[in-house]
């Protein structure tokens, strides 16, 4: 209902479920269980108010009938018991296969003794979490500017270690905030693939799609193409430069990078043609073959320039989506190979919960007034002028 804060709700689920399994632990037995091995029993709960980087939650901590009960990482330092708990909200999980490699990350907040049972319900919680955010609409639209790529994941499957390939889909919403849109993971980065990814996008509600950012990868272009009719198609700058950068000598690359750079830096689509035109005639003389490669490649990386100026630096800069890939393999290289897809869904899916919702209380990636540019754009079918009075951009 509404928009729930999803990474504060998972702290709180979290933080009690941890609770909860340290109370079982003095009490010697779980919630309700009759043992003969019980040496205490709960009695009701307290509430008590935590301030972590998700926002202030609210924490219903057990009480004992005999003696008391306080989880001690409530009392350290805010940074370091939030950096605990959200290690063990993303990671954990995952390893819940081994109990013992689960109780080396909750030692961090002083608990001890987490059983199979309780690692278990902890999984099922956090899949819930990351499935509803999976499948949530997407009516935060237009989404103009949406990026997309894929990371490549080991996994074991049927007796091997094998690739798959999670696919990530973020997009700047209406308010101008970016967005994780969707998170999938396929045997292979193929067109069939990127296909049923992208059809499911736009099933939950993705639209007013004018520009996709990605790599060149045939497949995907493709899809692109199929699943949202109208919408332009921007090479990455990231990916390109790497792939231009293998026709040139280890020496020159520096060099080379610096020149197509300055393609981008120019202040109007005309200058930007220009300076396309002049990079590929100064590499022509000693390398030839990378500048094939570039002039080859002007259609697919000039797309940006049919939009206004103030956009450019977000379109063609895929920066945020480099560092967002990052994060990913940081969280995702701590264990090498999943035991299966769902504990990739499970991982990934918590980082870019996390992520979204930082981006959220953020400022916002693009201004309100060069959205509105944007969708006069694809009203008008022209670029707008950059000087268009701002109640005619509103009207």
């Amino acid at each position: 209902s509404g928009e729930p804060d999803l990474l504060r709700q998972m702290v709180t689920t979290m933080a009690e479920a941890l609770m909860a399994a340290e109370a079982d632990g003095l009490c010697g037995a779980d919630y309700r269980q009759r043992s003969a091995e019980r040496v205490n029993s709960r009695n009701g709960y307290r509430s008590r108010e935590w301030d972590t980087r998700a926002g202030t939650v609210e924490l219903a901590i057990p009480k004992l009938r005999s003696g008391s009960y306080f989880p001690e990482w409530l009392l350290e330092r805010r940074r370091r018991a939030e950096q605990a708990l959200v290690s063990v909200v993303a990671t954990s999980y995952l390893l819940g296969v081994s109990t013992r490699r689960v109780d080396k990350l909750v030692e961090q907040m002083g608990i001890k003794g987490i059983s199979k049972s309780q690692v278990s319900e902890m999984s099922k919680i956090l899949d819930v979490q990351v499935t509803a955010f999976r499948n949530r609409a997407l009516d935060a639209g237009p989404y103009a500017f949406v990026w997309v790529d894929a990371l490549t994941q080991k996994v074991r499957e049927g007796g091997r270690i094998v690739n798959v390939h999670v696919l990530v889909a973020t997009g700047v919403n209406i308010d101008g905030h970016r967005e994780i849109l969707g998170v999938e993971v396929t045997s292979a980065e193929d067109g069939a693939g990127w296909v049923a990814f992208l059809r499911g996008l736009v099933a939950r509600g993705l639209t007013g799609v004018q520009l996709v950012i990605s790599d060149a990868h045939h497949g995907l272009v493709e899809a692109i193409g199929s699943t949202l009719p109208g919408a332009a198609w921007q090479r990455c700058r990231t990916h390109y430069l790497r792939n231009l950068l293998t026709k040139v000598p280890k020496t020159a690359q520096p060099w080379v990078a610096t020149m197509v750079r300055t393609i981008f830096d120019q202040p109007d689509p005309d200058q930007v043609v220009a300076q396309h035109a002049r990079v590929v005639d100064c590499l022509e003389a000693k390398h030839p073959a990378a500048a094939t490669h570039l002039d080859e490649a002007k259609g697919d990386l000039l797309a940006f320039t049919g939009f206004p100026r103030g956009l450019w630096r977000q379109i063609w800069s895929n920066n945020p989506q480099e560092r967002l890939n990052k994060e990913i393999r940081r969280r995702t290289d701590v264990v090498g190979i999943f035991p299966d897809r769902t504990a990739i869904i499970r991982l990934v899916g918590a980082v870019l919960m996390e992520q979204t919702d930082e981006w959220t209380e953020a400022r916002r990636y693009m201004g309100l007034d060069l959205l509105a540019k944007a969708r006069l754009r694809m009203i008008s079918g022209e670029t707008p002028n950059q000087n268009i009075d701002q109640q005619q951009l509103t009207a």
